[in-house]
């Protein structure tokens, strides 16, 4: 190894550090603070925004306890979700049916007490 190699070595490794550890702090330095960010909303955002955190909060931490559930599962994450998905859509299609044949069935016994005069 060359004396000219050695050098080149150093400067590699010395620019390298100075990309490794000054970039982040760079990024960091100039990255504005949540509070500057909402500092620079109009009016109407920051009331919009402060309304509406407490309700993002609650759908955050109710993702991350799915998340959780999804997690306990042997399956994978993504077919949970799916099958859990599948799940919400078949109930919401069983709701409006069982409603619809109670009615049905409510009804039915309305008019066969009418017939039979026991109303």
């Amino acid at each position: 190894m060359s004396r000219g190699s050695g050098v080149t070595w150093l400067k590699m490794l010395g620019t390298a550090i100075v990309l490794c550890v000054g970039g982040p702090a760079l990024v960091q330095a100039i990255r504005p603070t949540d509070e500057e960010l909402f500092k620079r909303y109009n009016p109407e955002l920051q009331k919009r925004s402060l309304e509406e955190g407490d309700r993002r909060a609650q759908e955050f931490d109710a993702y991350v306890n799915r998340l959780k559930e999804w997690s306990k599962s042997d399956k994978s994450i993504w077919f949970a979700a799916k099958e859990q998905e599948q799940q919400r859509t078949q109930q919401a299609v069983d709701t409006p049916r069982t409603k619809a044949n109670d009615e049905a069935r409510i009804q039915r016994e309305e008019m066969r007490r009418e017939l039979l005069g026991e109303k």
